[in-house]
């Protein structure tokens, strides 16, 4: 074996860093605006708020639910819960993201989702009657709201002018906890309904694809011989489900202006292959060109608990995912038209889902991690 002298090993030791960081630092001026953004799981006070925003957060992915804010048919829509959320975000300079979600259950009944114990979704997509309706009013009061020159900006004139300009279409609807029974085709004429309702309000609004969770275990899927896998899951890969959504949807390209997918992998080395497959299926159906949003990634600060559950690596382990994750994004992010990257959580919520008790940037407290470290690095703020 080749023998390396000690000083050897510390000149390319030192060397490699420099690389590094040459890289890091390259890649970093090249991205998009407001690349790397974050998600909450709660109502984030002003206070909280100005700490993101000190830490270089300039972007963030908001869940705007539909059965929260009108409960009843033909009621007036409650804007209370989702006002104070535009005002903090406006005040700390951070860019809103919209998912807009959720039917109420006097438009689409819930339905038992399947293998579950008992959760319940809605049992389909608000594409038809009252639903489609009540949906497509719903979108085109939130875009006049909130939209450029909305009735929100001239209600409140102290607030910032920070209009809302980008709307996220549902959330995984390739996974049967946010509809009992996904259907691309029926999630493609949603993409539509709601493009139209949302560009009557504001032309230039960009719709953007629900994120897709890139691989549920067991999902639909194609496999090496064309063949579909697992046929009778009422799940999809995302691949597959943009797929079919593409081919049952004539004209679909032109109702929106990006892709989002959710990859939720073990190890940050596993996202390239499951962003590469997406990308793929965008340039088979002619729409290569198109932008992708990661609408939500991340891993849990949980201590590890082997297969029941491959996203709790711990603290430094959390850390440790962001830092080679955000590197990896950042330095293909030309290659696969990345234009935003969210960190799903800023701040844990127990029992919601099987890594949001540790997913958090923040502990209990709003205490910072070795995670929010790391971030405040790729974004340039101060921990």
């Amino acid at each position: 074996m080749l023998q390396v002298s000690r000083k050897t090993r510390a000149l390319t030791a030192i060397l490699a860093v420099v690389v590094a960081l040459g890289v890091c630092a390259g890649s970093a001026a090249a991205l998009p605006a407001k690349f790397f953004g974050v998600v909450p799981q709660s109502t984030l006070t002003q206070e909280q708020f100005t700490t993101l925003q000190k830490g270089g957060v300039k972007s963030m992915r908001v869940a705007m639910i539909w059965a929260a804010m009108q409960p009843n048919r033909g009621g007036a829509i409650e804007w209370g819960s989702f006002d104070p959320i535009v005002e903090r975000a406006a005040k700390s300079g951070i860019e809103l993201l919209p998912f807009v979600v959720g039917t109420p259950t006097w438009a689409v009944p819930n339905a038992t989702v399947p293998g579950t114990g008992g959760a319940k979704a809605p049992a389909h997509l608000p594409v038809s009657g009252t639903a489609a309706s009540g949906w497509t009013t719903f979108l085109k009061a939130a875009v006049a709201r909130y939209g450029p020159g909305g009735t929100y900006w001239s209600e409140n004139p102290l607030v910032p002018d920070k209009p809302i300009t980008a709307w996220q279409v549902w959330n995984e609807p390739n996974f049967k906890y946010f509809v009992a029974k996904p259907n691309p085709t029926e999630y493609g004429k949603l993409v539509k309904l709601s493009s139209t309702a949302i560009k009557s309000a504001d032309p230039s609004a960009q719709v953007i694809l629900a994120g897709l969770f890139a691989k549920p275990a067991g999902a639909r899927r194609l496999n090496e011989k064309g063949k579909v896998a697992n046929p009778t899951s009422p799940n999809y890969f995302a691949s597959y489900f943009l797929e079919r959504m593409y081919k049952t949807n004539p004209g679909i390209k032109s109702k929106f202006q990006g892709v989002a997918l959710h990859p939720y992998v073990p190890h940050y080395n596993q996202l390239v292959p499951e962003i590469a497959e997406v990308r793929n299926v965008l340039k088979k159906a002619g729409d290569g060109a198109k932008p992708m949003w990661i609408t939500e990634m991340g891993w849990s600060s949980e201590p590890p608990q082997g297969p029941s559950n491959v996203f709790a690596v711990g603290a430094a382990g959390q850390a440790r995912e962001l830092k080679g994750a955000f590197t990896v994004l950042g330095k293909e992010a030309a290659k696969f038209r990345l234009k935003h990257v969210y960190w799903f959580s800023v701040d844990d919520a127990p029992e919601t889902c099987n890594f949001c008790n540790g997913s958090g940037l923040f502990k209990k407290g709003f205490v910072p991690k070795k995670s929010w470290t790391e971030f405040v690095k790729f974004t340039g703020g101060t921990a």
